[in-house]
């Protein structure tokens, strides 16, 4: 891990203090940067979403999916995991903390809000720091990218339609231009971008396409950084009047978090998936694509909606909890492999 990603969280709460104390003393800066919009999106948010997703799309490979057809297991996990469970588990958590267990502390405005933010998590699987825990954890890194890059096909044209379906839920009125605009955006331009500049960095060898990725990849955090900066300078006075409104956001997050890498990686024991699949099959599941969750709740909430708020505290939350992940695939790792060893 290079030095952004390793102190991710340090560099977040950095930008989290600053954003709230730059967004008290200099409103006015904030209030510009959220009037700079054209069709309800931000354009100086805009660029710095597509400075964190751009060089996660360079890595996605679409001749690696016909390898599913050697080790199916680990793909059809992450798959039933990703769109069957997870969107429906954080629906119902959030539903359940927001509207019962801390329905006394929210508004019911920012109770419908708060879920869509979840509900955005939720729905988008982790693209580009699943590279990061599948090489802590030891996993195969082409599988890995398999994973991922199936996920991201699935991402394109389901995203929208589940996210749309949940939201509805929320007795929120859905803007599918919106929410579709957001989807072509942010996944499905960038996307093919990237496979263009991937295919014309491959013609000069693979190293080029390497080295342009190291070189493009400090831009991701940097544009997540300051997209954090602006969220919560934006946020700076409603978290100043509810200082504890984030704790609440966390608790279901965290939740999730473990509830899907249990469900996870029960599937892998049941399935006798070694760790080098099982570990990052899981992690897929249990991270999120934050950054698609952050742009989406911008495009179609606003950028100073709870949504958006929600899907920042999602940025807060998981590196940390990922870590702790991270640390029990390690250890589960050699009854994992004993266990597939005896199939």
């Amino acid at each position: 891990m290079g030095i952004f990603e390793r102190y991710l969280s340090v560099w977040v709460a950095l930008c989290i203090s600053g954003g709230i104390a730059f967004g008290l003393l200099v409103p006015d800066l904030f209030a510009w940067i959220a009037e700079a919009e054209y069709a309800q999106v931000n354009l100086i948010v805009a660029v710095l979403i597509w400075a964190m997703i751009f060089p996660m799309m360079t890595q996605v490979n679409l001749t690696s999916i016909k390898l599913a057809t050697r080790e199916p297991k680990g793909l059809i996990l992450t798959l039933v995991v990703n769109w069957l469970i997870k969107p429906f588990t954080m629906f119902a958590l959030g539903y359940f903390f927001f509207y019962m267990v801390f329905a006394d502390f929210i508004s019911p405005e920012n109770q419908a809000q708060y879920l869509a933010g979840l509900i955005l998590l939720g729905v988008a699987p982790c693209t580009a720091m699943v590279f990061v825990w599948s090489q802590l954890t030891r996993g195969d890194a082409s599988y890995t990218l398999l994973q991922v890059s199936v996920n991201d096909v699935i991402l394109i044209f389901a995203f929208a339609p589940i996210a749309g379906l949940l939201l509805g839920l929320t007795e929120l009125t859905v803007p599918w231009a919106t929410l579709t605009l957001s989807v072509l955006l942010y996944v499905v331009i960038p996307f093919i971008a990237a496979m263009l500049v991937r295919w014309w960095l491959l013609r000069k060898g693979p190293e080029a396409l390497v080295k342009f990725q190291l070189r493009l990849k400090p831009t991701a955090v940097i544009g997540l950084c300051l997209t954090v900066l602006i969220l919560f300078g934006l946020q700076a006075q409603s978290i100043v009047n509810s200082p504890f409104v984030m704790l609440l956001i966390a608790v279901p997050l965290v939740l999730q978090t473990y509830l899907i890498y249990g469900i996870a990686l029960t599937g892998a024991w049941y399935l006798r998936l070694p760790s080098r699949i099982a570990a990052p099959a899981c992690l897929i599941g249990t991270s999120n694509f934050f950054e698609l969750a952050v742009a989406v709740a911008i495009g179609v909430f606003g950028i100073t909606s709870g949504a958006a708020l929600a899907t920042v505290v999602g940025v807060l939350v998981e590196v940390p909890v990922m870590l702790s992940l991270v640390a029990l695939s390690n250890r589960m790792a050699p009854w994992l492999n004993a266990r597939s060893e005896n199939n």
